[in-house]
């Protein structure tokens, strides 16, 4: 029996090495930094569904010389994610690039999580001329014939904050299921590895959602003794999820010892534990300012945070891999993932004040440097990388 459970354990292993070398060695990933390629599309630690492949418009030719006419087509505008982001959008990177000469106009939709309206809204940006379109957040497929659409005549289709399925998309994020299982370890070592814990979903059918999801639940159970009491679904709203922790908390009196959450709606969170009385519950922080005050002023509130979709960065980061594609500098990847960034609370103390506020909606922007958007990481995912900023018609 011993030697039987040996020779499976070498199976298992070597299973895993070859699946880690084949993924090493596919075409498109083996033109990138092999630790890369280790860290973040490790296929033990990556969402199944994840898009990896050869991109398709390794080769692609805009229709039209700039200035560029973009389509931004959001599915939702209801937290304070959506807003940082698009502030970032029409305050910095609409100036930026329209000074440039590279840039005539983005329009922007909004389908308030309607698949079917954001559907009809992407086909529309298409046959009003636009040269790409932007999306954020959406459901990983539903949106595929509408991308297909949108490739037929010349248009990229291009997803932050998430990824869909379709071979026409380029999508870039965080490595969600990474980033999660880092939050979930983080909560159980917080625990000393054991305890109660609520996990707040975000969005539940979402691509960010459901893979920070699986990662968060793989990395609570590293600690065999911590259970999952329940889940609720923030909807990445600050008022959506302090109503549901609130109602959770209320038909659930009995021991809770941490709450995960997705951000955008941590600081519900914390208002909803505050007005319950259980200050002794460990809260996990993202990016929300707010929350990050109330950790820096209540240092055993958690051990370390870990920064998942800084939402400035996260469009700026999507903005230079679009304008690379359409200058021609041909994406290697359907997907440019990026590694979480870790925050200690000594880190947090020293960039925010004391006499912080826990009401501001601002968000933490890490900066291009630590979120992918330097040139020296964006290059590698391109065939004829070049600095955009630069380019001539």
């Amino acid at each position: 029996m011993q030697i039987l459970k040996k020779l499976l354990t070498t199976a298992a292993m070597l299973a895993v090495a070859g699946t880690l070398a084949s993924t090493a060695n596919a075409e498109g990933l083996d033109e990138i930094d092999p630790a890369i390629v280790d860290r973040l599309y490790n296929p033990n630690m990556l969402d199944p569904a994840q898009p990896i492949g050869v991109s398709k418009w390794r080769d692609f030719v805009a229709k039209n010389p700039p200035p560029w006419k973009i389509g931004y087509a959001s599915s939702y505008a209801g937290n304070t994610w959506r807003a940082a982001a698009m502030n970032e959008l029409q305050n910095v990177i609409i100036p930026k690039w329209t000074d440039l000469g590279l840039l005539s106009e983005v329009v922007i939709t909004q389908s308030n999580l309607n698949d079917s309206t954001q559907i009809q809204q992407m086909r529309q940006l298409v046959d009003q001329g636009v040269d790409a379109i932007i999306l954020c957040c959406s459901n990983p497929t539903a949106l595929n014939a509408s991308v297909q659409y949108a490739a037929d005549k010349g248009v990229p289709v291009f997803t932050m904050t998430g990824y869909l399925t379709s071979e026409f998309s380029t999508n870039s994020s965080v490595n969600y299921q990474l980033a999660g299982f880092e939050i979930g370890k983080a909560m159980a070592e917080q625990l000393g590895g054991k305890g109660k814990v609520l996990v707040v979903e975000g969005i539940p059918g979402t691509s960010g959602s459901d893979s920070q999801n699986r990662g968060v639940l793989a990395g609570l159970a590293t600690a065999p003794e911590i259970e999952v009491a329940g889940s609720v679904a923030g909807m990445w709203t600050d008022q959506v999820a302090q109503g549901e922790v609130q109602k959770w908390m209320a038909t659930h009196p009995g021991e809770l010892n941490g709450i995960v959450v997705q951000s955008a709606a941590e600081m519900g969170v914390l208002r909803a534990v505050a007005q319950s009385g259980r200050t002794e519950i460990a809260v996990a922080v993202g990016g929300e300012l707010g929350a990050l005050c109330q950790w820096r002023n209540t240092p055993g509130l958690l051990n370390v945070s870990y920064q998942v979709w800084p939402p400035a960065d996260e469009m700026s980061l999507m903005w230079n891999i679009m304008m690379r594609t359409l200058q021609g500098q041909g994406p290697k990847l359907q997907s440019v993932l990026v590694d979480p960034v870790k925050l200690t609370h000594e880190e947090l103390s020293a960039m925010m004040a004391e006499d912080c506020s826990v009401d501001t909606p601002d968000w933490l922007a890490v900066g291009a440097d630590r979120w992918g958007g330097s040139a020296a990481y964006l290059d590698q995912f391109f065939l004829r990388p070049a600095d955009p900023t630069a380019f001539k018609k």
